[in-house]
C-alpha cells in the first residue's frame, strides 16, 4: 500500500514528497553557491575564495561568521597593500588556502575543534617561501602596533615541506599569540 503524505497542502507519495524536498535543497544550495562566487567581502577578497574547499563537503558560513569574514579581510587588504608598497610588483596578490571551514569540512581537514577557522575568523595564506613568510609577518605585527588594534594568531608553519601564515582576528578578546610551528 503507497502512502501518502500532505505537502504544501497536497497529498503525495511519501517518495516523491522526499525527492521534492532535496531538489528544493539542492536548489537552495545551487543559489547560495551562486551568491558566495559574486559576493565580495572586500575589495579584492570574495566570499568564494575565502570559503573554498577540495573537500567537497558543503561550506557556506552563516550571518555572524561572514561578518567576521569582513573583518579579517580589512586586516588582509592592509597586509596586501603594504606588501605591495614594500616589496611587490604594484598588484600582487594575497593567495588564500584556506578560510572559513564548515565543522564538516573541519573535521574532515584535521583541524582543531577549537579553530578560529570556524568562526570565520582565521586564514591560512600561501607564501612562496621563508622570505615571504617572515614578510608577511612582519607587516601583521607592524599593521597591529600602528592601529593599536590586536590579533589572535600569527603562526607561521611548515608542514610536508610546505609553509603558510596562520592569521586570526577575533571580534573581541584576541589574545596576540605568535607562534613558529615547525616539525
Amino acid at each position: 500500500m503507497r502512502r501518502l503524505v500532505k505537502v504544501n497542502g497536497l497529498r503525495k507519495s511519501k517518495n516523491l514528497a522526499i525527492l521534492q524536498s532535496c531538489n528544493l535543497a539542492k536548489g537552495k544550495y545551487l543559489k547560495e553557491m551562486k551568491v558566495m562566487k559574486e559576493m565580495n567581502l572586500s575589495e579584492h577578497f570574495t566570499l568564494a575564495e575565502l570559503t573554498k574547499t577540495k573537500s567537497g563537503i558543503k561550506n557556506v558560513p552563516n550571518e555572524a561568521q561572514v561578518k567576521n569574514l569582513k573583518r579579517l579581510c580589512g586586516w588582509l587588504e592592509m597586509l596586501r597593500d603594504e606588501w605591495n608598497r614594500r616589496y611587490g610588483d604594484g598588484d600582487d596578490p594575497i593567495v588564500i588556502n584556506s578560510g572559513f571551514r564548515s565543522a564538516e569540512v573541519n573535521r574532515a581537514v584535521g583541524g582543531s575543534p577549537a579553530s578560529n577557522h570556524l568562526k570565520g575568523c582565521a586564514v591560512d595564506i600561501r607564501v612562496a617561501g621563508i622570505e615571504q613568510l617572515l614578510r608577511y609577518a612582519v607587516i601583521l605585527l607592524d599593521i597591529s602596533d600602528e592601529s593599536k588594534e590586536d590579533f589572535d594568531e600569527l603562526l607561521l608553519e611548515q608542514k610536508a615541506g610546505v609553509m603558510w601564515l596562520h592569521f586570526a582576528v577575533r571580534p573581541e578578546g584576541n589574545r596576540r599569540r605568535t607562534k613558529l610551528l615547525y616539525p
